[in-house]
C-alpha cells in the first residue's frame, strides 16, 4: 500500500508542477516538490523500489530521485503547453485524478482534484502563483483512501525555467 501511496504521490508532485500560464516561458523546467511524506522513500527495501521503478516504466515514467523529503524533476514544458491557463490533462492523464473547478485569476490558479479510481479515492485542491515567465509556485492538499487506510497529502511545489532547449521528455497527451 504504501509503495502505491509513493508513486501516486510521485505523480501528482509531478503533475502538479506542470501547470503552466500563456505568460511561462516554454523550454526545460526544473521542478521541485516537497511532501513529509517523501522523507519515508529512502526507507523503502530496494526489492519493493525495484517494483515501484518497474511499474514506473511500464507507464513510460522515470521515477525522479527523492532527497531529503523533495523530488527534483526536470520537465519540457512546449509552447502549446506554455499558451495553456490551466492544462487539467497534466492531472487527468498521469494521476488518475479529474479536475474540476478550475480557475484563475491574475497569476493565481486553484483547482479540486477528485480522485476515484482502483488505487485510490480522495480530494483535493491544487493551487499555484506565477511569479515571473520563470518561476511559479504551489501547493496541493489531498484527503485520500488508499486500500482503506486514510492517507492525508500535502505538498509544495517550486518550479523554475532552465533554458530554450529540451532534453526531458514531453508528457504524453
Amino acid at each position: 500500500m504504501f509503495i502505491r501511496f509513493i508513486s501516486i504521490l510521485i505523480g501528482l508532485a509531478i503533475t502538479t508542477a506542470s501547470v503552466a500560464d500563456h505568460h511561462i516561458r516554454s523550454g526545460l523546467w526544473e521542478i521541485s516538490t516537497q511532501s513529509e511524506l517523501l522523507a519515508f522513500v529512502p526507507h523503502i527495501p530496494s526489492d519493493q523500489m525495484q517494483q515501484l521503478n518497474a511499474l514506473a516504466k511500464r507507464y513510460g515514467v522515470k521515477l525522479p530521485k527523492v532527497e531529503n523529503g523533495a523530488v527534483v524533476s526536470k520537465l519540457c514544458i512546449t509552447e502549446e503547453m506554455a499558451q495553456q491557463e490551466i492544462p487539467t490533462y497534466f492531472y487527468e492523464n498521469h494521476s488518475g485524478c479529474t479536475v474540476q473547478n478550475a480557475t484563475r485569476t491574475g497569476n493565481r490558479y486553484k483547482l479540486d482534484l477528485v480522485c476515484n479510481n482502483k488505487r485510490f479515492k480522495g480530494n483535493g485542491v491544487a493551487e499555484g502563483t506565477f511569479i515571473n515567465p520563470h518561476r511559479f509556485e504551489g501547493s496541493t492538499e489531498l484527503d485520500s483512501i488508499i486500500e482503506g487506510t486514510p492517507v492525508p497529502v500535502h505538498a509544495t511545489v517550486q518550479g523554475h525555467w532552465i533554458g530554450e532547449h529540451c532534453t526531458a521528455v514531453i508528457p504524453s497527451q
